[in-house]
């Protein structure tokens, strides 16, 4: 512990100390009790104060009644990461409670289920008992409801202690439950009353934490980024999805087909225009996409590390072939089964290089919805450019939690075809040579179906074609081929998202990052300057492969720490396959793989410990 660490921590018993919207809550509950409604009303009353919030839920893989924890983090300064300290907690569940309450750190908060009697366990937190069984009797007379509605109380004894306005409270529940719901909105209404009523009575405010009105969310959103995914295949004119669910990734697809069925369907005719399969495995859903972008469509589906691992064939046909699709895989703890509620950025080399033989798989990786809408619209263009399978690679963590976020930018560009030649085309032409590389830049040119021309027709094969699409296993046209699809990969470079990069003046230090680690990686450099004096520059990767700029940043600095959520440093895995020995010899590893997002903290230890600060 830092001693700004130890300081915070014994400020934080003095009763005259202010914490001023920079804590976490985390309420603890069991599966299936409803508690997602209290959590999402508590995190979006904070939100519509003006106070920077993210929700992060950790739920169980198994069936109702297990434990579950939803944590809320409210910060002044706009962190949206995973906080390692907990500050605040609502112990729900009997079979947690205790363990709960031992894991928080001195100063903290427990609000808790009275008939548990937890605050005999320690002297150094601040503990307030509730009824919940008395105080929902009155509140709901159906005692089948009870449970249900009980989760709201602590709604309202929370939004008391911490000072969260009940109208605020008020505003985003009857906004969760809609207006078919009102009679339950004020049902719950009633419980959040019963809760702030009772805490105002019978719990004299006791700890620092507090929350008061700011303007930092002013136009912002709340959302997931499957939701953001799901808009930015439909933006990107997504035309056939097939898909066989798996944890974290089936709401991306539930949420695509409510778009789709709201917004593509014809108004003359009222039919569809698009077409959803659910298949019988992953291995048919990327048979169809790949099938379906052969004949012309955008055509995408979403799955998971285990999903991933069953279309490895089929992405290698593709990559071979050279047919556009787009997959969006949602990672999770693995392999096989593995912790399907957990996150991880566990897929990174699998996918890279996914498939037999010498293949390589353009991979684009989101690290908010706001990128997880754009770079939906940049995947179809990519694998249509370049025709080839194109991978985004989201994770737990980014595509079931909530964040907020600055609204999503219209497009204005137009959509990228590629190279499709036309009846017209093929007239002034005379013909075509299918995998022939013709403007230097790897990539042939191809037809579509029923083109109405008797030059439009060719065969498409696997890895044993000549440029013409003949079949053949002479080793120059093997060799030829190969090397085609290897620059082809090179010219890609160029297309795929930039980096973020900035640069410290006389920083020694750069991290490098990708995907949600970029949260816990930007406030642990705030970490690392105002605890330590140090500065250090940054780069976030948006893709694969990487471009020029990765080794001029690494060359820059004396040491670059690559922070990876996997046990094996995949990311840093990858970049050795690419640089050379002086730049490898400049990179350091920082891991987390616990199941849960990465913090800051975790990353700020760990570069500390081997600078030997």
């Amino acid at each position: 512990m830092s001693i700004t660490e130890v300081s915070t921590a014994e400020s934080r018993l003095g009763s005259g100390r202010r914490i001023t919207n920079d804590f976490s809550i985390q309420v603890a509950t069991v599966n299936g009790s409803g508690s997602q409604t209290a959590n999402t009303v508590l995190m979006r009353a904070i939100f519509q104060m003006g106070i920077p919030v993210s929700g992060k839920n950790m739920f169980p893989s198994n069936i109702a009644g297990l434990p579950t924890w939803f944590t809320i983090r409210a910060s002044k300064d706009g962190y949206i990461g995973r906080k390692k300290e907990l500050d605040f907690r609502v112990a729900m569940n009997p079979e947690t409670a205790r363990e709960d309450v031992m894991k928080l750190e001195s100063g903290a908060a427990a609000l808790y289920d009275e008939p548990l009697k937890l605050d005999g366990l320690r002297s150094d937190l601040h503990f307030y008992p509730v009824p919940f069984d008395k105080l929902v009797v009155p509140v709901c007379p159906e005692a089948r409801l009870r449970k249900l509605v009980r989760n709201m109380i602590y709604d309202g004894v929370v939004a008391q202690l911490l000072g969260i306005e009940m109208e605020e409270v008020r505003k985003a529940l009857f906004k969760q439950f809609g207006a078919r719901k009102a009679k339950a909105a004020e049902l719950n209404w009633n419980a959040a009353r019963t809760g702030f009523e009772f805490a105002a009575q019978n719990l004299p405010k006791k700890d620092p934490f507090r929350v008061e009105r700011m303007n930092a969310t002013a136009g912002k959103i709340i959302i997931d980024g499957n939701a953001a995914t799901a808009l930015g295949c439909l933006f990107a004119g997504v035309t056939v999805v097939a898909w066989y669910p798996i944890t974290p990734s089936s709401s991306l697809v539930e949420a695509l087909i409510g778009y789709l069925k709201r917004y593509r369907i014809d108004p003359e005719t009222g039919k569809a225009t698009f077409a959803v399969v659910q298949a019988e495995d992953e291995l048919a859903s990327i048979g169809m996409v790949l099938g379906a972008g052969w004949a012309g469509a955008r055509s995408m589906t979403a799955t998971s590390g285990p999903g991933i691992s069953l279309m490895s064939e089929f992405a290698g046909l593709g990559y071979y072939a050279e047919l556009p699709g787009v997959i969006v895989d949602v990672q999770r703890v693995g392999p096989s089964t593995g912790l399907p509620t957990r996150t991880m950025q566990g897929d990174l080399l699998s996918t890279a290089l996914l498939s037999h033989g010498d293949t390589k798989h353009p991979m684009l990786m989101p690290s908010s919805p706001r990128e997880c809408f754009s770079m939906s619209q940049d995947a179809f263009d990519l694998a249509e450019r370049f025709q080839t399978p194109v991978f985004i690679l989201s994770d737990l963590d980014l595509g079931m939690n909530n964040w907020m976020s600055d609204p999503f930018v219209y497009p204005a560009e137009p959509i990228q075809r590629g190279k499709v030649l036309t009846a017209q085309d093929l007239e002034r032409l005379g013909g075509f040579a299918r995998y022939k590389d013709v403007d230097g830049d790897g990539v042939g040119y191809r037809t579509l179906p029923a083109t109405p021309h008797p030059a439009a027709a060719y065969f498409t094969r696997g890895s044993g074609h000549n440029e013409k699409a003949g079949y053949t296993e002479r080793e120059d046209d093997y060799m030829n081929n190969m090397d085609r699809l290897a620059h082809k990969l090179d010219t890609l470079r160029s297309y795929v998202p930039a980096p973020r990069v900035e640069y410290r003046e006389a920083a020694q230090i750069g991290v490098i990052c990708a995907g949600t680690s970029r949260y816990a990686t930007e406030e642990s450099r705030d970490q690392l300057r105002s605890e330590y004096g140090v500065e250090t520059s940054y780069m976030r990767l948006k893709a694969y492969p990487f471009n020029h700029q990765l080794s001029e940043f690494i060359r820059r600095h004396d040491r670059v720490y690559v922070i990876d959520q996997n046990r094996d440093a995949q990311l840093l895995a990858l970049m050795r396959l690419e640089l050379d020995s002086e730049e490898i010899a400049r990179l350091r590893s920082v891991r987390y793989y616990g199941g849960l997002p990465i913090d800051a903290r975790t990353i700020t230890d760990e570069i500390v410990r081997q600078e030997e600060l």
